[in-house]
């Protein structure tokens, strides 16, 4: 290529750069939530998991990537930790509200201190969060008979790593901090396969064994020692609507699970129902409608067809 096609084509390049860049610069231009080059900067996923790694730090000393801690530095650890978490939480929760105002046009907000509140509250409940962990890791010991210690539950358990997530999330969600919760949430979807709405309540000594496909909605009810299996879904069967035909949001939609009810692989569950207290769905149920307590819903057996083929070792 002599100079004169050299100098050629890097003018077609510049142009087809230029005139490239000038039309996506277009698709910027209406404001349908794929950009956000204005306003406020929106969170960071990598932010949002540097602060979630803090308090499971928190929630799980030794069990993270620093180094375990002696009684006498202990408390001076977990306090650096947590002035280090108050302070990136707060600014990462402060922009959220701020961007929220700004989509809803409000510019009178007191958005510094709803942060600030927020950012206590979840820190503060950090310790109750513990003692809800400290039953579910031994539900799950007590409810697996392969669970070897409570150390490997912890450590390699789905069921535990969601649960611990979903209650960091919630405590945001119960804020009405947007974003950051469901970000949350799908992190930890992204890395259990399990589905836990933050808005979901959970009670005490959870456990889902194994749980690769599990869904929990945002209004469902998880009472006192439930457990559930791999597959099941606590969805909603419908979604109410307004009279100009937008749906309703908020309204209870998803199904509320009494202490101690067991619920098998695959089962389905839907609607705003309840199941009551020890009941046991068996697996692939299919169930739209409530249940008395101590109930014991499963389906017929499939109806097996085993043709014998004659084979024979060595024929």
């Amino acid at each position: 290529m002599n100079c004169k096609e050299s100098c050629k084509k890097k003018q077609n390049d510049s142009e087809f750069i230029g005139d490239l860049a000038r039309k996506i610069c277009e698709t910027y231009a209406d404001g349908k939530a794929v950009n956000h080059n204005e306003g406020n900067n929106l969170p960071r996923e990598s932010e949002i998991l540097e602060i979630l790694n803090q308090i499971l730090e928190l929630i799980f000393p030794g069990f993270a990537e620093k180094e375990a801690y002696s009684p006498d530095t202990l408390k001076y650890a977990v306090g650096e930790i947590l002035a280090t978490t108050y302070i990136n939480l707060k600014n990462i929760i402060l922009r959220t509200y701020r961007y929220n105002c700004l989509l809803n046009k409000e510019n009178a907000c007191n958005c510094h201190e709803l942060a600030d509140e927020a950012a206590r509250y979840l820190l503060s409940a950090i310790p109750g969060i513990r003692e809800y962990m400290k039953l579910d890791i031994q539900a799950a010991y007590e409810g697996d008979p392969a669970a070897k210690s409570l150390d490997e539950i912890v450590l390699s358990y789905p069921g535990v790593r969601a649960i611990t997530i979903q209650r960091i999330a919630h405590c945001l969600y119960e804020k009405k901090v947007p974003m950051i919760p469901r970000l949350m949430g799908e992190y930890a979807h992204r890395i259990t396969g399990i589905d836990i709405h933050p808005g979901a309540v959970l009670g005490k000594g959870i456990f889902i064994d194994h749980g690769t496909g599990v869904v929990i909605g945002e209004t469902a009810v998880i009472g006192n020692g439930v457990k559930i299996y791999q597959g099941v879904t606590l969805g909603a069967l419908s979604f109410p609507k307004d009279a100009c035909g937008m749906i309703i949001k908020g309204a209870k939609r998803h199904p509320t699970l009494e202490d101690n009810v067991t619920i098998y692989a695959g089962a389905t569950v839907l609607g705003a129902v309840t199941i009551g207290e020890g009941s046991v769905i068996g697996g692939n149920v299919w169930l739209t409608e409530s249940t008395e307590p101590g109930t014991k819903i499963t389906i017929a057996p499939p109806e097996l067809s085993i043709n014998k083929t004659g084979w024979r070792k060595g024929v």
